[in-house]
């Protein structure tokens, strides 16, 4: 694990394997814990660059947040770190993010491997995730990761998996609330990037039970790529793939990655 300053704000990375590098990138609300399933299920031969978002997690904040400077900041850190391309694997906001990179510099990109996909919020859910900012900054982090909980999360791991839910419920509440506010503000104004001209091998997967990315609105998602994109939806899951079904998720990187 280390620190990076990058673009006048310090950035946390987490670190491992050995081989083929992999950026992942995480989603509102989660940081680089959010990969830690794939320490030990996926082989040495890829190597996971897992850092905390600016304004996520344990790196700090930075007061004009956007996606725009997240993409920024990322081709920034694989400039740091010496990653001259890179597979990008991305969750929820995060998998907005990778898209931008992959539009803005598609000679870094090796591969997309997005979970929990979107191209931006859709209209109606702009105002609602502007508006947990403010809830944020007024009565904290605990109401936000309670809400998530019922609302992200499918019934069964609700039911069958505590453990998960209260390590999902955890990676919310640890967010400081103003970091937290700005990376709302920067999804709730995200605008999506044109991937029309993309064909590096791309992979989207969903639960049949996320409602940030339900499988109907990933399957219009796949048909903006350049190249033939069919999404994968797993069963009895919610929005927080890796974390609910990691065994399937990891099989399918598996797959998908070579490994």
């Amino acid at each position: 694990m280390s620190v990076h300053s990058i673009n006048n704000h310090d950035i946390f990375v987490d670190r491992f394997g050995n081989g083929v590098p992999v950026l992942a990138i995480h989603g509102l609300g989660g940081s680089s814990n959010f990969w830690w399933p794939l320490h030990s299920a996926l082989p040495n031969a890829l190597e996971i660059t897992a850092p905390d978002m600016p304004s996520s997690g344990r790196s700090t904040n930075d007061p004009a947040l956007s996606i725009g400077s997240l993409a920024n900041d990322m081709l920034s850190l694989m400039d740091a770190l010496g990653l001259e391309h890179a597979h990008l694997l991305g969750h929820s906001m995060g998998t907005i993010v990778c898209q931008h990179i992959a539009a803005r510099a598609p000679e870094r990109v090796l591969s997309l491997a997005l979970l929990g996909p979107l191209a931006e919020p859709p209209a109606p859910a702009r105002p609602n995730i502007a508006g947990r900012a403010e809830l944020a900054r007024t009565q904290g982090m605990q109401p936000i990761s309670n809400a998530i909980i019922d609302a992200a999360l499918s019934d069964k791991t609700k039911a069958e998996k505590p453990v998960t839910t209260a390590f999902i419920r955890e990676l919310v509440a640890a967010q400081d609330a103003e970091g937290y506010a700005l990376s709302c503000i920067a999804l709730a104004e995200a605008q999506a990037a044109d991937v029309s001209d993309l064909t590096c091998p791309t992979m989207l997967i969903t639960g049949d039970e996320d409602k940030v990315a339900p499988p109907t609105n990933v399957e219009a998602l796949a048909t903006s790529f350049g190249s033939t994109v069919s999404p994968i939806v797993l069963k009895d899951c919610g929005h927080w793939t890796l974390l609910e079904q990691p065994q399937s998720t990891i099989d399918h990187l598996k797959n998908f990655y070579g490994v």
